[in-house]
């Protein structure tokens, strides 16, 4: 037989509620984890005294009894798990499974047994059905009447508000009245805060965040009071399911963050994190309000009668110890700029978002906390307004999905080694990575070609700068393109490419124009840079960061590039003066060596090619001449033809004598086409005026 039972799909009513887990039987301990809230429970073996099968209403289900006066009831088994489960019990436990009975006969007139934290209702020695005490919230007495309210749950559909209880009178010599007896023994184990004598410490007007204000903190034994201005709450230790310290990205104060289940109400509104905020400055001295033999005898040395120390260390320190439960901080993640959280937003709020070594905790607004063994897997996504962000989604397993936005991209590498090594599921892994990792899944991996999202990013990058490029070439031929007639430029469209249509043609010289204007000169720049030229030579900060930069490294590893600059920068002004004039001396040695080189250069004829810049720039600014002259009006341009003035020649005259031969047939052709250019002109300016003439006749008559 195996030294373990496990059984999935296990539940657990809580108040009112099914909660589903898993329950597991081993020789030492019964452990039942609850699948929504995480929460353990853990029997010992020895404690145990009782237990019994019974039919329940999800099948079949067990009850357990131990020695400390706790019973536990879990159901959803099966049939067939009967003769196994108990024959584990008779080989590992001292205790029997026996098979119990319910009453299903539907009377409402028995016997009601109070048996530990149970109200038994039973039928003929027969239980019909049971009532928690932890889940009574009140209780009333009236004549031969006890009526019995209970606390509500926010998750059931139907919730039982109270149950009446008819005592029928006694006659006895005790004298003793039945119902407040009865009253009694419900009162005495049911969840009802009272708060009798004196609290064990007061902490003084804490700035609590949720719920907001700031609120007077007592401590009993067995209760939290918070009292406010407007507000009282009272929180059981019972329903403390975690605590958390976490420090401000400021590093200046620190959250305390208390996880409740149920969450403490306030009309319709539930608050299932009490988060409270502390400064690192605030001290504080504490005396508790108990002998010291008392307090040694109940806290075992985890708290003394008289204490000092930071606020949020006392109030951590004695919350830890009541409640008996672990406090979880940040763990071993450190983002970009060093802290270990990361700011982002959720539902239009900022807040901070802490990866913890077993979860994702977000404060503030709304708080959430989700444990790794709850999640199905995250993604990656590129913001929505800009590429200088991205979101980072969390879904779970029960199909809520969780969306943090506006995440700086320089976390990116942090969170996706943190998430790969805590060995999640990444939804959105890139093709390549995937075929590389299907070995090792979650293997770590610090390169860069394994990051998907990285990846596309830098093949955006490429498609824009390609993008550029090729508008640039485009703008360079459209030059040539718009100093031509449309004649020419139609004829060279349609050899080129007889499919375009005629709007295309259209659009592409408006589209070319204007990319010409903002491009080519920066082109013209980078061309006219000279490879063979001696190189400037480097200011004394330049050499010394040039030697300092692999020990900057060294001393910071993982730093980048802009890290490095402002790390040194730092540096160079803490740098003593002494210091400072090394290095200036070997600057003012490399501004000579510089000055004997060029000096070298120009004699050598390297300086000679600054005519033939000089040159192309007087191109360049006959033919920024020439398009200004081309965006004047068409008469201004035939007025000039028809003057007959040197100084103006026509784009078919420039064109074909840059390109054309200087024979005879070449001039007879030019001068051709200039007579009909001419005659051209003249004839359209008369019928113009004779149109004119005739319209205005047309008026005045």
């Amino acid at each position: 037989m195996n030294d373990t039972l496990e059984f999935n799909e296990i539940y657990q009513e809580v108040k009112g509620t099914w909660n589903d887990g898993r329950l597991r039987f081993s020789k030492q301990t019964v452990v039942y984890k609850n699948s929504k809230t995480g929460k353990v429970d853990s029997i010992p073996v020895p404690e145990l005294t009782q237990a019994q099968w019974r039919r329940v209403c999800l099948g079949h289900g067990i009850k357990l009894c131990t020695s400390t006066g706790n019973i536990y009831k879990y159901d959803g088994f099966k049939d067939t798990d009967l003769e196994k489960i108990s024959e584990y019990f008779k080989a590992n436990y001292k205790v029997e499974l026996i098979e119990k009975d319910m009453c299903v006969k539907g009377w409402n007139w028995g016997t009601a047994k109070f048996n530990g934290p149970l109200l038994s209702f039973e039928v003929n020695e027969s239980s019909a059905f049971e009532i928690p005490l932890a889940s009574v919230s009140q209780c009333a007495t009236g004549k031969n009447e006890v009526t019995v309210e209970f606390h509500q749950n926010d998750d059931t559909e139907v919730s039982l508000m109270e149950v009446r209880f008819y005592v029928p009178p006694t006659t006895g010599d005790e004298g003793s009245d039945p119902v407040e007896a009865f009253a009694q023994n419900i009162l005495s184990k049911a969840d009802v805060i009272q708060a009798t004598g004196d609290a064990v410490c007061i902490f003084r007007e804490l700035q609590c965040l949720t719920p907001r204000g700031r609120y007077d903190i007592r401590i009993y034994p067995t209760f939290l009071h918070l009292h406010g201005k407007t507000f009282d709450y009272k929180i059981p230790y019972t329903t403390v399911l975690r605590l958390f310290l976490l420090p401000h990205k400021d590093q200046r104060q620190m959250f305390f963050v208390i996880s409740l289940d149920p969450p403490i109400k306030q009309g319709q509104t539930r608050y299932h994190f009490l988060i409270l905020l502390f400064s690192k400055e605030e001290e504080i001295n504490l005396t508790l309000n108990m002998n010291e033999d008392e307090v040694e005898r109940r806290f075992e040395g985890k708290l003394h009668k008289n204490m000092s120390g930071s606020l949020y260390e006392m109030v951590s320190r004695v919350m830890k110890a009541l409640v008996n439960r672990k406090i979880t901080v940040p763990g071993n993640f450190q983002g970009h700029s060093g802290a270990q959280c990361i700011t982002c937003s959720y539902k239009a709020s900022s807040g901070l978002l802490y990866p913890l070594e077993r979860g994702f905790i977000y404060v503030h607004k709304p708080p959430v906390h989700l444990r790794f063994e709850e999640i199905s897997c995250v993604n990656f996504a590129r913001g929505t307004t800009t590429t200088r962000s991205f979101d980072f989604e969390i879904e779970t397993k029960q199909g809520n999905q969780y969306t943090f936005s506006s995440i700086e991209r320089e976390e990116y590498g942090k969170l996706f080694d943190f998430v790969n090594a805590k060995k999640l599921s990444i939804k959105n892994r890139g093709f390549k990575e995937g075929m590389k990792r299907n070995d090792n899944m979650y293997s770590d991996s610090d390169e860069d070609q394994h990051d998907a999202y990285l990846e596309r990013m830098k093949e955006e990058g490429k498609i824009r700068e390609e993008a550029n490029d090729s508008d640039d070439s485009e703008g360079e031929s459209g030059e040539w393109q718009l100093s031509e007639y449309d004649s020419k430029a139609s004829a060279s469209e349609s050899s080129a490419d007889d499919g375009d249509s005629d709007g295309d043609r259209k659009k592409k010289p408006t589209k070319k124009a204007k990319f010409v204007k903002e491009r080519k000169p920066r082109k013209k720049k980078k061309k006219a840079k000279d490879s063979s030229a001696p190189k400037r030579p480097m200011s004394a900060y330049m050499l010394w960061l040039n030697s300092s930069r692999d020990r900057i490294k060294s001393e910071n590893p993982g730093i980048s590039v802009t890290e490095i600059s402002k790390k040194a920068g730092e540096m160079w002004k803490q740098l003593s003066k002494e210091k400072k004039e090394v290095w200036d001396a070997k600057a003012e040695e490399a501004k000579k060596e510089y000055d004997r080189a060029m000096r070298e250069y120009k004699e050598s004829g390297g300086g000679s090619s600054g005519s033939s810049k000089k040159e192309r720039k007087k191109k360049g600014g006959k033919n920024e001449e020439k398009k200004k002259r081309k965006s004047a009006g068409g008469r201004e341009k035939e007025k000039e033809r028809a003057t007959g003035n040197d100084s103006f020649k026509s784009r078919e005259f420039i064109s074909s004598e840059e390109s054309s031969s200087e024979s005879d047939k070449g001039k007879g052709r030019k001068q051709t086409v200039s007579f009909i250019n001419l005659v051209t002109v003249t004839v359209f300016s008369i019928v113009s005026s004779l149109v004119g003439k005739f319209i205005g006749g047309c008026r005045l008559s």
